[in-house]
């Protein structure tokens, strides 16, 4: 019996200090994977508010490393961890604004419309977010709309569209081609002028904006579009070896393997050939010929590639790599590689770019091509500002800047 009660007593003491071993090792590991992922960041002096942007990116890597812990223990995926965290948002709760759920063709969406009277109708944008199409959603980019909505006195409707790995292309695409055609044909009921509706987004958000309005470019039968409205858009799958890839490829918040590995979620929701996109090795010869005139560094202004940029050597083409992911070789996912038939059809753009950012010459690429084929484009370069600036807007000026001139453009339409 005693034995028995000594057994017990240890059983008691051993419990919760097993438990807080399993949480200390936890914590360790989330701060050694913080300290690690932060000593092969870098974030040059140009960049505004380094030491928050260090915390912003701290705090990133911290919840992706609790993700992998809560995969690793079956609890969920590290992506549906991630997701779940960043979507905690309370939508809505604008004064100033009338806010309602819907859904356009079956697509989720969030209204934004501005309480004060009209004199006429208003303008119009719908807004897709971003999050490299496998995180984000209308509650983690409310700020944005809500600032949007009121400061432009516009009505903004934000598209939940599906997100991959779960959907691939081209779900999130036909999601956001279903809720903009919607917006176009029933502009009215929401007391919106449709021929003053402007498409935008950031991001991934950025590449589906761009990707609708040249989709919807010249469709008989609907409303054109106003303008597109581009913040730090992905553009293209085919070079990853860009001057900006190389410059900025271990800047925060976006670093050169994550991008291409959420570039493959969204194509094929796998990152089996992530070695292969980033050397180059998906893209055929006579394609890489073809895509030379759009996506070389020598159409990039020389202060550009004033930090340094090594010419990249062509590799050769891995077939099943450009089986595996060839819809990036496509216009739908990389609208840069358009025809310019395509490209004159487009409406008015505001584009913004970051230094700092790898996306930055995937913007200045488009902006040339554009202007080249007759499309007026009002750009914004953040100088001191990173990818993804503008959602933490309340934190940093360069963000709140670029935001207010996405606020002048849309007034001015």
């Amino acid at each position: 019996m005693m034995m028995m009660m000594m057994g017990t007593m240890m059983t008691g003491l051993l419990l919760p200090l097993a438990g807080a071993a399993v949480l200390a090792a936890a914590v360790l590991l989330v701060l050694g994977s913080i300290a690690f992922d932060a000593s092969h960041a870098e974030v040059p002096p140009g960049l505004e508010r380094p030491a928050r942007l260090r915390l912003l990116h701290a705090s990133r890597v911290g919840t992706a490393v609790l993700g992998r812990i809560a995969e690793n223990l079956h609890i969920c995926t590290q992506i549906q961890f991630v997701r779940f965290l960043r979507s905690r948002r309370r939508l809505g709760g604008d004064a100033g604004l009338l806010f309602r759920e819907a859904k356009f063709k079956e697509v989720p969406v969030a209204i934004y419309q501005p309480k004060a009277p009209s004199a006429g109708q208003r303008r119009g944008v719908l807004y897709l977010h971003g999050g490299g199409w496998v995180l984000g959603s209308i509650r983690t980019h409310d700020n944005i709309c809500r600032y949007i909505a009121r400061e432009s006195e516009s009505v903004v409707v934000s598209v939940e569209y599906r997100l991959a790995p779960e959907h691939t292309y081209p779900a999130p695409l036909n999601d956001c081609l279903a809720a903009a055609t919607q917006f176009l044909e029933a502009a009215e009921d929401y007391g919106v002028d449709k021929t003053r509706v402007a498409i935008a987004g950031d991001s991934a958000g950025g590449n589906l904006a761009a990707a609708v309005c040249q989709a919807l470019a010249g469709r008989p039968g609907l409303a054109r579009v106003r303008a597109q409205v581009l913040l730090y858009p992905v553009l293209q799958g085919a070079d990853f070896n860009l001057p900006s890839y190389q410059q900025n490829r271990a800047v925060p918040l976006l670093f050169r393997e994550r991008a291409a590995f959420y570039y493959l979620q969204y194509v094929n929701g796998s990152a089996s050939f992530l070695g292969d996109v980033l050397e180059g090795a998906h893209v055929p010869a006579k394609l890489q010929l073809q895509h030379r005139k759009w996506l070389s560094a020598e159409n990039l202004p020389k202060e550009f590639k004033a930090r340094g940029y090594r010419p990249s050597v062509p590799t050769a083409c891995e077939d099943d790599a450009y089986e595996a992911v060839k819809a990036l070789s496509t216009p739908a996912c990389s609208p840069l590689l358009a025809d310019d038939a395509v490209l004159r059809l487009l409406p008015e753009t505001f584009l913004l770019t970051c230094e700092y950012d790898v996306l930055r010459d995937d913007g200045l690429l488009y902006k040339k091509r554009l202007e080249e084929n007759g499309v007026k484009v009002t750009w914004c370069h953040v100088a001191h500002g990173f990818h993804g600036i503008i959602s933490f807007f309340g934190s940093f000026p360069s963000g709140k800047k670029g935001l207010e001139d996405v606020v002048t453009f849309v007034k001015s339409l």
